[in-house]
């Protein structure tokens, strides 16, 4: 882990360096390159090879899809407690995405002519839901149910299985709650290249939705273009702001949750008031590192994806999360202060407010969509949303006496264009 000033003259470019990092390696572009052009040549063929060697599983074409009866059954063996968790986290995230169903709307412009725009829910769309050694059911909910809310027709989810072709029952019973019936066990770039090319098993999707690690991620930068991607989010990121009103073992705790995600390209930002609270909360860090499972992996993390900064002023702070624009963000500062940060951050992919407002919340439960950009792409993508999973477009419609109105702009325009046909074909509804 490393500490920096922002102080110093070299800060800047330290920054950018640590931020630098999370680039992809070129290793990893060609590696994926090499699978989409496979899967795309080969099809089931090739998915089917990628699964066993990477995932152990021995997967011929007509297994990939999970049957209707299997899903149903692991939403039974669910115990009671994590199904009410699911049940209680859908309600939120329902209640939450709702508010941002796009509407219809017509009015009339300058001209007097009608216009407006109507949304359509994309017509076929995959979901990449990361599974294997940490199944994250909460993606399931986070992306599956803003699909539903849209109305997408045709909702296909892809999520690798283990060695045995077996799928966690808790990411099947969150399925079976959404209402998904198209699930593949296939993951990683072949789900991908599955998805955006199709195969003889899988149709070919609209537009691809979902986290992954940095080969996923770098699969759907890949493959945009030939199908659509929400965004490109990759390995975890958290940053927290701290003064002297942050409590030091929940701070701590944050960071090793974030942490725990263990891939070792997470990225985790701790800014600080002081360098005493940077000291007393990597302290905690490594106290309650103890007390997690997943220990190792985590360490690995804080090890080369950590960075403290010391600021002297919350203004400083802000520098450097409107720099980073982090996936998540915590303000662990005095309440007083929220307003201001509000106002002056613009580019976090989500904010939690106070001391009792732990990522883990919104990752699971609150509301918003756990999925957000990362590796600084927040600077000009959002979390995801309804709207993403609809296209938009625009209606005009004039009349006789509005095409007279917007002849002369049209004209003018035609002329400085050069295109006279432009301006012919107004011209010639009012003669």
């Amino acid at each position: 882990m490393r500490v920096l000033q922002f102080a110093s003259k070299s800060f800047d470019t330290e920054l950018a360096d640590f931020c630098r990092g999370a680039a992809v390696p070129k290793e990893i572009q060609e590696a994926v390159s090499a699978i989409l052009a496979d899967v795309h040549v080969r099809g089931d063929e090739a998915v089917s090879y990628y699964a066993a060697k990477f995932d152990g599983a021995k997967l011929r074409a007509r297994d990939f899809r999970v049957k209707p009866a299997e899903i149903a059954a692991a939403a039974k063996r669910l115990p009671a407690a994590e199904r009410k968790a699911l049940v209680a986290a859908h309600e939120n995230i329902v209640a939450f995405n709702k508010q941002s169903l796009p509407k219809n709307w017509l009015g009339k412009n300058k001209h007097g002519a009608q216009v407006g725009e109507i949304n359509h829910p994309i017509r076929r769309v995959g979901l990449y839901v990361p599974g294997g050694e940490v199944p994250l059911v909460s993606t399931v909910l986070m992306t599956a149910t803003l699909a539903k809310i849209a109305g997408c027709p045709e909702i296909a989810v892809f999520t690798p299985s283990n060695a045995q072709g077996k799928i966690a029952d808790g990411l099947l019973a969150a399925l079976d709650l959404v209402g998904i019936e198209e699930v593949y066990r296939v993951g990683g770039v072949q789900a991908i290249g599955a998805a955006a090319f199709g195969t003889l098993t899988v149709p070919a999707v609209d537009k691809v939705f979902g986290p992954g690690n940095a080969y996923v991620c770098e699969a759907k930068r890949q493959v945009f273009g030939t199908v659509g991607v929400d965004s490109l989010p990759g390995p975890s990121e958290v940053m927290i702001i701290a003064d002297d009103t942050a409590r030091i073992d929940f701070a701590a705790a944050d960071l090793l949750a974030q942490a725990e995600h263990g891939s070792g390209r997470e990225k985790i930002y701790l800014v600080a008031t002081s360098g005493k609270l940077i000291h007393d909360i990597l302290a905690e860090v490594q106290a309650q590192l103890k007390l997690i499972s997943r220990s190792e992996k985590t360490q690995r993390v804080l090890t080369q994806g950590l960075l403290a900064v010391e600021v002297k002023t919350l203004s400083e702070a802000v520098k450097i999360a409107n720099y980073v624009a982090p996936e998540h963000l915590e303000l662990l500062v005095k309440e007083s202060s929220h307003k201001a940060l509000l106002r002056d951050i613009t580019t976090a992919g989500a904010i939690m407010l106070g001391n009792y407002t732990p990522t883990a919340l919104g990752d699971f439960t609150a509301g918003p969509s756990h999925v957000l950009p990362t590796a600084r792409a927040g600077r000009f993508f959002s979390g995801l949303r309804v709207a993403d999973f609809m296209r938009r477009t625009s209606v005009i419609r004039y009349d006789k006496n509005s095409v007279k109105k917007g002849e002369p702009v049209v004209s003018a325009f035609a002329t400085m264009e050069k295109l006279d046909a432009h301006g012919r074909s107004v011209k010639i509804r009012t003669l």
